[in-house]
């Protein structure tokens, strides 16, 4: 709950417009995903002979889960959105250091403008800060669900892969209903499985860049400054920037599109392996039936 009144006070923060555009995002997201998995749910276990109580407490895991991953996902979002707005108020500050003002302007009116920008430095310092203390929460609070998910996403599509290819390979009919009902929804599990781990990376692979831009933005403006009270600030603000790892992970686990790339790679390395098993199991077979009717 403390995480989440961080996030709230974060957000409030926001433009209306990047708050409107996180809005459509979000519902839009949560509704199509939960709308989805209660169709596929109520398609699924329609066809099964479980009792009432197993199939609600079953689809409400299953929902728990997803609104969970979401969460995470939107926490995230909010976050990359924190860390643009700073980086777009740099922006603007390095066209005001750029530009400068005429000559004819006094002294005085300088005198009053450096504070400005100096304050304002100050102000993005301390925001930065406080988003970067927002994803050392998000970390620790999130970290066990977010491997969790990692981990049984790899297990759901690899075997899910290869059972659906063990039945169009050999073209096993089914007699049992149970079993039959689980065959038919092997792709949209998978589709499943693999949108939501692919929504997570995108969104923790984006906003580790837009965290990491934020240093190319302080370069620029202090490259254009020629204040010294701002070159300091500046200076302050990037080795802040140094000492914030913002990378979002889950027990040393970093989510980025690396991570995405390894799961596609060990799924496709584990599915190969299965398939082989399933070879040699049925050149095993072949030839002690073989062996059989020589003997006979």
């Amino acid at each position: 709950m403390r995480f989440l009144q961080t996030i709230l006070k974060l957000s409030l923060k926001l433009s209306s417009k990047s708050y409107q555009d996180l809005s459509r995002l979000i519902h839009a997201k949560d509704i199509l995903g939960f709308l989805f998995i209660t169709v596929q749910a109520w398609l699924y276990y329609s066809k099964l002979q479980f009792s009432i109580v197993r199939k609600i407490l079953v689809l409400y895991i299953i929902l728990l889960v997803f609104q969970m991953d979401m969460l995470y996902m939107n926490c995230v979002c909010i976050l990359k959105a924190c860390f643009k707005q700073i980086n777009d108020s740099l922006a603007n500050l390095r066209e005001l250091v750029k530009n400068g003002e005429p000559y004819l302007l006094s002294d005085t009116y300088h005198g009053r403008r450096n504070p400005f920008l100096l304050m304002e430095i100050i102000a993005l310092k301390k925001q930065h800060l406080a988003i970067s203390d927002t994803v050392r929460m998000l970390k620790m609070v999130f970290s066990l669900q977010l491997l969790t998910t990692t981990v049984m996403t790899f297990i759901q599509i690899t075997f899910n892969l290869y059972f659906y290819l063990v039945r169009v390979k050999e073209g096993v009919s089914v007699s049992n209903l149970e079993r039959q009902t689980y065959y038919e929804y092997f792709i949209t599990s998978v589709t499943y499985y693999f949108t939501k781990i692919v929504l997570i990376v995108w969104a923790c692979e984006t906003g580790k860049n837009q965290a990491m831009e934020i240093g190319s933005t302080i370069h620029n403006v202090f490259n254009s400054s020629s204040n010294k009270q701002i070159k300091y600030e500046l200076q302050l603000f990037s080795l802040q920037l140094l000492h914030c790892k913002n990378i979002f992970s889950a027990k040393g686990l970093t989510v980025d599109a690396t991570l995405l790339t390894a799961i596609v790679g060990g799924i496709t390395t584990y599915l190969l392996i299965l398939i082989q098993f399933l070879v040699m199991s049925h050149s095993c077979d072949g030839k002690l039936l073989i062996n059989l009717t020589d003997i006979i």
